[in-house]
């Protein structure tokens, strides 16, 4: 379960606050997205489409039934429990519902005008879960990965421990210059 939850091992700094940036993108993305969801959801819910309809019912400019508003409420309080929690976990989650997304768009693509298609998607469904997809992943990935991460950044740090130990090692000695104190030199101990 850890290895879920921190896939990286990196953790947002405890000393950070709660409305660290990385933070209110992670939640800002799940959140958006999560009541778009319940809205598109409740919406299809109030209409009375039939459960399992596959009639021309639309709400929002999307094809819906009653499963499709039923999955979309429950994916969209997911999201919004990722947004109160917030962190790694909000980051995670709007990854991993990404790639779902993506990958439901592909395998509805192939269901499209079939007899399995049981949640009634036509196109316009498949180009939303591509584009939630990919703004979700974004969204998640958001300062987490990159090639020019800064150096203060959580998962940075957690990908280059020994550099981080380093630079941190550097600017205690570089605030003890500037304080007049002098640093103790490694290995040199008192006679």
């Amino acid at each position: 379960m850890e290895r879920m939850m921190h896939p990286v091992n990196a953790r947002l700094d405890e000393h950070l606050p709660t409305d660290h940036k990385l933070s209110k993108v992670y939640r800002v993305g799940a959140g958006l997205t999560g009541l778009l969801l319940v809205v598109f959801g409740v919406l299809g819910l109030i209409n009375r489409i039939g459960f399992f309809d596959t009639g021309g019912d639309t709400v929002l400019a999307l094809n819906t039934n009653g499963a499709l508003s039923v999955l979309s409420i429950c994916i969209g309080a997911l999201l919004i429990v990722g947004m109160v929690v917030g962190g790694t976990f909000a980051s995670t989650l709007n990854i991993v519902l990404g790639v779902l997304f993506i990958a439901s768009g592909f395998v509805n693509l192939a269901l499209l005008d079939t007899g399995l298609n049981f949640l009634a998607f036509r196109i316009q469904n498949v180009l939303f879960s591509f584009v939630a997809g990919v703004m979700l992943m974004w969204f998640g990935m958001y300062g987490r990965v990159g090639s020019a991460l800064p150096h203060d950044n959580p998962y940075w740090r957690a990908r280059h421990p020994e550099q981080a130990a380093r630079e941190d090692r550097a600017r205690a000695a570089q605030a003890a210059r500037s304080m007049g104190v002098r640093p103790a030199m490694p290995g040199a101990g008192h006679p």
